[in-house]
């Protein structure tokens, strides 16, 4: 077995710790039939983050935590398979499986590497889970290979604007200031957290989704609804209703390179 890479084993420890914190979270959004996205909760109707058929499909998620993406998907019908580093996530996930009957696969692992062969799933979803917890380096790679021609890649995580924006110290909100600079943001350790996160530019992510080979379709720049409210300190109302804090990307795997 290979040694884990550093990064990997440093979120595995951090959202270990952080689990409980999510379960709550988790049991209400598994209660829940309709879909909805980012930390304002925004309709599916509304950002279409999920494909328009997807009953008998194969369907992954890569970074599931307690999988309530994965309880969707199975509901409309595809075939579900969900990774995620932590083993603490997992097991709200296996209870809450348990406890709303659907079955699906859970794998405890990176999803930098996936122990699926190639070309076996037709979509592939990260919300705030590789997106954001695993070097793009690795996982977007690793979702071209898994996906088929013509797959369909769909991750939402913070704005590229917003890690500009973010003050140093923990629990303290985005600024109207750009604090750091732009140019070579990519991982990112904050202050007073154990956990690593990636940033990338719209250039950098666009470089490597088309390097891996991918088309981008779209990509949807969050805004909250009037009235609405977070528990999240990172990001106030006010802040994301001007500029935006989510972001989701939309990608298809390329069917046929030309040349």
């Amino acid at each position: 077995m290979s040694e884990m890479l550093e990064h990997v084993a440093r979120n595995r420890a951090y959202w270990d710790d952080l689990a409980r914190q999510y379960v709550e979270a988790g049991e209400r959004a598994w209660a829940r039939e309709e879909p909805v996205w980012g930390i304002w909760h925004l309709p599916d109707a509304e950002v279409q983050v999920f494909p328009e058929k997807l009953a008998g499909k194969d369907a992954i998620e890569l970074g599931c935590g307690t999988a309530y993406v994965s309880a969707w998907l199975l509901r409309r019908g595809a075939h579900v398979v969900a990774v995620d580093n932590s083993e603490a996530q997992l097991a709200t996930a296996r209870r809450l499986q348990r406890k709303y009957g659907l079955d699906f696969e859970l794998i405890h692992g990176d999803a930098g590497a996936i122990p699926y062969a190639d070309s076996s799933f037709d979509f592939a979803i990260s919300e705030y889970g590789a997106c954001l917890w695993t070097d793009p380096q690795r996982w977007v790679p690793e979702a071209a290979r898994l996906l088929r021609p013509g797959g369909q890649l769909a991750f939402l995580t913070n704005s590229f604007l917003m890690a500009l924006c973010m003050p140093p110290e923990d629990g303290v909100a985005a600024t109207e200031r750009l604090l750091r600079p732009a140019f070579g943001m990519y991982r990112v350790e904050w202050p007073g957290t154990a956990g690593v996160e990636f940033h990338l530019s719209h250039g950098d992510w666009i470089r490597l989704l088309r390097r891996s080979g991918f088309d981008i379709e779209d990509l949807i720049e969050l805004r909250p609804a009037l009235g609405v409210s977070s528990r999240y300190s990172f990001v106030t109302v006010e802040w994301a209703r001007n500029w935006p804090c989510e972001e989701v990307w939309k990608a298809r795997k390329i069917q046929h390179k030309l040349g």
